[in-house]
């Protein structure tokens, strides 16, 4: 095994938790978005666990839970020392569907449970249904937390309308270049933790000159000054690669601290930048 970049202190505790249970989340985790089925993702969460990663980051909609499930199986680390999360798809809403969803992603995984599901994006009209389903699932102790992903303040608001279950976590696109402070301060006022996907621009920003120049600073790599913003900002940071050289570069962030004025710097860049899903228009 490498050495670990999770333990205690590098961990959030969840707001939620089966029957007393400490539930704490890993700072660092994989990402597997995009990483083709099979072999690529099989190979990719092994590197990542002999790196020392405890947190990979799936979905239904990416096609590869089978792989995860199987490359923990067979990494070696013991199933209880990984958390792993999946996804609820928008096909999948509502009470009965989210519970059909819900086993069969478990059955790809294969691991009897999971330690966090998410509602992917806030379907208009059907996420509230879908979240009573989540909320049965976490009080059977078939999920050790839930939570929503790609969620703004309107949605959380609606979400509380019609339950006392506040998400465990909130994954959101993040980036120096796209800060979404309103929703992560909503988030951090209510206790939900902030997750960031694609910290790393999907390869967009990454030759910034000021990102550029915070590297040189501090001899790192410009994913490796991204990945400790999102950290030196409390987030959980989800990046995402396939070559193992990378992931293990990409684990490399718990020896080096930005400077007040690196954050300052970094924190100017903010353009409202999303690569990927942008949930501004969703009712």
């Amino acid at each position: 095994m490498g050495s670990a970049p999770w333990n205690v202190e590098s961990s959030v505790a969840l707001r939620q938790g089966v029957r007393g249970v400490d539930v704490r989340l890993p700072l660092l985790g994989l990402g597997v978005y995009q990483t083709p089925r099979g072999e690529k993702t099989r190979r990719a969460v092994s590197a990542a666990l002999r790196a020392g990663y405890r947190h990979i980051d799936t979905a239904r909609l990416y096609g590869n839970e089978e792989d995860v499930g199987r490359a923990v199986r067979e990494s070696g680390v013991p199933r209880a020392e990984v958390f792993v999360t999946t996804k609820l798809w928008n096909d999948d809403h509502g009470y009965d569907p989210t519970l059909r969803a819900f086993e069969e992603s478990d059955r790809r995984l294969g691991f009897g449970y999971v330690d966090l599901y998410l509602i992917h994006w806030p379907v208009p009209g059907r996420r509230n249904d879908s979240w009573r389903a989540m909320e049965r699932l976490l009080a059977e102790g078939r999920c050790r937390a839930i939570g929503v992903s790609n969620f703004l303040p309107r949605h959380l608001d609606d979400l509380a309308r019609t339950s006392p279950v506040t998400p465990a976590v909130n994954q959101i696109e993040l980036s120096p270049f796209l800060g979404q402070r309103e929703t992560v301060r909503v988030c951090e006022a209510r206790g939900i933790v902030v997750e960031a996907y694609s910290p790393l621009t999907r390869g967009k920003r990454l030759r910034n000159p000021v990102v550029a120049d915070v590297a040189r600073l501090h001899g790192k790599t410009p994913a490796q000054i991204l990945i400790r913003w999102s950290l030196e900002h409390g987030f959980v940071v989800l990046p995402k690669s396939a070559r193992e050289d990378r992931i293990r570069q990409n684990a490399e962030v718990f020896d080096f601290a930005l400077s007040f004025d690196d954050r300052a710097r970094l924190d100017a860049l903010d353009e409202d930048l999303h690569t990927d899903w942008d949930p501004t228009g969703v009712p």
